[in-house]
């Protein structure tokens, strides 16, 4: 067993097209994976990508890989929910999507995702929140670790996210002239369902920032797997706390009108990735076993 990390994931995969075997196999270990979230799906920023198809201990991930380079890095692609978005957040195999990350080599995840803004005086649509804090209200209803049974394992969670790509990630957002919160916590409810209003006010009053759906059990898994994780939330309503409550065509119509944003600054950041990690995160689980 890795000193660096609390497991191995040993790689199972298939190019679409076999005749792109070789070039697939000269990419590996990939360095750096992203997921993509609602309405962010385009992956053709990759150059010379490869679908790939990945088997993992859990089952399917939610969709093929598309592997390749992006500004000379190794680079690996997962839409989130499925290319069409089919995958519902609380049916999402998150397992199988980071030990699918894993499997190809990935030691850092860019995770941009939809939210919702609880302090609309202070977080406006279309503006970024790099979250450093989680509160989980999936209930345990999700997978939410690789231990289950033989090794006993905890997780030290008490930074959820990157210290070191959070870093990256907000001065590469101003560097782009970006409105950007350099800390914010985001709430993780389950879904599909959207809050009541007293939940919304519930969470409004403790002063935490954003919500979404998708971010709890993606940090852990992350976690436990060695893997830096960092999310990217991008307010497209006011949840309860606007004119409109919240709708799911209301955050599809937001994401599309700022999707290129996003894309701008999580591809602008790969270039500005360290390679060599100066974070706790790969290798978090070296106490945490038993």
């Amino acid at each position: 067993m890795s000193a660096q990390v609390a497991f191995e994931a040993k790689l199972s995969a298939v190019p679409l097209d076999r005749s792109q075997n070789e070039a697939f196999q000269s990419l590996l270990p990939i360095e750096i994976g992203m997921f993509g979230g609602s309405g962010n799906y385009d992956s053709k920023v990759i150059e010379n990508p490869i679908e790939v198809k990945v088997f993992t201990p859990y089952g399917a991930p939610s969709d093929n890989f598309i592997a390749g380079t992006v500004k000379g890095r190794t680079f690996a692609f997962l839409a989130r929910h499925g290319r069409g978005h089919t995958i519902p957040p609380h049916m999402i195999n998150y397992r199988a999507n980071i030990w699918g990350m894993k499997a190809l080599g990935v030691k850092r995840i860019i995770s941009p995702a939809a939210c919702g803004s609880l302090q609309p005086a202070k977080i406006k649509l279309g503006e970024f929140v790099i979250a450093d804090q989680l509160f989980d209200r999936t209930f345990g209803t999700r997978k939410d670790t690789f231990f289950e049974g033989g090794t006993i394992a905890h997780l030290p969670f008490a930074e959820p996210f990157c210290p070191e790509l959070r870093k990256v990630a907000v001065e590469t957002a101003e560097k782009i002239k970006y409105k950007v919160h350099d800390k914010g916590t985001y709430v993780c409810i389950n879904g599909p369902r959207f809050s009541t209003a007293a939940e919304s006010h519930f969470y409004h009053n403790n002063g935490w920032d954003v919500i979404g759906m998708t971010a709890y059990p993606e940090a852990a898994l992350a976690r436990e797997a060695g893997i830096c994780f960092v999310n990217i939330s991008m307010p497209t309503d006011y949840d309860v706390h606007g004119e409109e409550v919240v709708t799911h065509e209301m955050v599809l119509r937001t994401m599309s009108e700022n999707v290129e944003r996003v894309r701008k600054l999580t591809f602008e950041m790969i270039s500005h990735i360290p390679k060599e990690a100066s974070c706790d995160c790969q290798t978090g689980m070296r106490n945490g076993l038993f």
